[in-house]
């Protein structure tokens, strides 16, 4: 069924003529309430940097589009760019600074987080900064939750230029877009709803800090990959490469073989013999009409191991590699090199969904979930994976060759404390998501009592 709306020639706009941009669900009307063009009331719309990341933690860090997760900069996974002083001054992050997503796909694009960290950071040229004019008409706070809300969102989609797999929204775009203006009694209440969302962030990513140390500490790894040398060469034995059929330097760095010696002084098990590698056998084609929630890389929250978000999609939609069925307590961990930490403990509310071939789906009788999750979060599994990796387009870890990871046996004490702590975590970042919500839900119940 085809549908249509009628615009009249008065409400074209001149920047825009496409028929996406009048569609129906974008509407708000912006006579009722205080409206105001973001340009009045935000004094930066400026862009980052483009300059070549490393992972060495050489330089500035630099906040890019997958650092923003739910309204906040997190520098889990943040790289870092070479760049001198002098250039760095004008993009040095400041606390209440908002970073906008100006181009990804549609999905992605006009993803919103405030900067409330303390480091000398700087952001990618993808991201767009906001600084407010006044502090006395709006809030950072504020002006980050609105942009996450519906009414931001509804804006975004409409101004978003959209390619085949991307869309775009530039800073003169993002001038034009109407923020209500609430009283800031009420802009208060929502700074502090996300100011209370950022603490507990904060208390889950402690007490998930406390369990990986716990099990370092434990397995007597704890300042072992600060305190490694880096060696800029070994000597391996012709028998060795024939072995395992690999003749390249990355495989045989000194700091492999460093870290299996420790883990073998300590109660292990190959991993064959203490986890089951869950097959990919899933189906989606034989449910064609079937409604699929969808676990992709972008959904995993890596700073604390979950599940953050889904896509859904009819089986006939879904990607060939979507066969794998999650199920409660496995861990899943990706293969891919460049995103092996983004690892996720399935919860009770995940159960079912459907995962890509691009993740490895481990369960264990004798590891607790939980402790499999900072196992497999850890250096204990990640630097025995990043030796694996192969390949030449896409270098990732073959599943043929995991099965002699060696595997800690934690006691069960240890294993306990360890779950406790991981538990209270999630529980943390739960309450956090939740007030988030309430924020987003807040601002737009003012906005509508407003209009009344």
């Amino acid at each position: 069924m085809i549908a249509c709306s009628i615009i009249k020639k008065s409400q074209l706009e001149n920047t825009r003529l496409d028929a996406e941009y009048y569609q129906p669900e974008y509407f708000i009307d912006f006579s009722k309430g205080n409206w105001r063009p973001l340009r009045d009331v935000v004094k930066t719309f400026q862009y980052g940097l483009s300059l070549v990341m490393n992972d060495e933690k050489i330089g500035y860090p630099m906040f890019k589009m997958d650092d923003i997760e739910d309204g906040f900069l997190v520098d889990d996974t943040v790289r870092y760019t070479m760049v001198n002083d002098q250039e760095a001054n004008p993009y040095l992050l400041q606390t209440g600074d908002v970073l906008f997503n100006r181009v990804n796909s549609i999905e992605f694009v006009g993803r919103t987080g405030i900067y409330k960290l303390d480091q000398k950071s700087v952001f990618a040229s993808y991201l767009i900064r906001l600084q407010i004019n006044d502090s006395q008409t709006l809030l950072p706070d504020y002006l980050d939750v609105f942009l996450n809300s519906s009414y931001g969102r509804k804006q975004i989609n409409r101004c978003a230029r959209r390619a085949v797999n991307q869309a775009n929204v530039n800073a003169e775009e993002l001038k034009r877009m109407q923020i209500a203006l609430l009283p800031m009694n009420h802009q208060k209440m929502i700074a502090n709803f996300n100011e209370s969302a950022w603490q507990g962030f904060m208390q889950a990513k402690l007490l998930y800090s406390q369990a990986e140390d716990l099990l370092l500490e434990e397995l007597g790894l704890k300042n072992f990959e600060s305190e490694i040398k880096r060696e800029l060469w070994s000597i391996v034995n012709l028998s060795e490469t024939k072995r395992v059929n690999r003749i390249d330097a990355d495989y045989f760095q000194p700091k492999y073989q460093k870290l299996e010696s420790v883990i073998k002084k300590y109660k292990n098990q190959s991993l064959e013999k203490i986890l089951e590698n869950v097959p990919a056998k899933f189906d989606v084609m034989k449910e064609p009409n079937k409604l699929f929630k969808y676990v992709e890389l972008s959904n995993i929250n890596a700073s604390i191991g979950i599940i953050d978000g889904f896509s859904e999609m009819l089986g006939k939609e879904a990607p060939s590699r979507a066969k794998r069925v999650l199920k409660k307590d496995n861990v899943i961990v990706s293969s891919v090199e460049g995103s092996l930490g983004k690892v996720a403990l399935v919860h009770k509310e995940h159960d079912g969904f459907l995962a890509s071939t691009g993740f490895f789906q481990f369960r264990s009788e004798e590891i607790l979930p939980e402790v499999l999750l900072i196992l497999a979060k850890s250096i204990v599994f990640q630097w025995q994976l990043e030796k694996r990796c192969a390949g030449t387009i896409l270098t990732a870890v073959p599943k043929e060759s995991i099965n002699d990871i060696l595997v800690p046996i934690l006691s069960q004490p240890i294993q306990q404390k360890i779950a406790d702590l991981v538990r209270k975590s999630h529980e943390a970042r739960k309450k956090s998501k939740e007030l988030l919500e309430e924020a987003k839900h807040k601002v737009e119940e003012l906005i509508e009592t407003s209009a009344k």
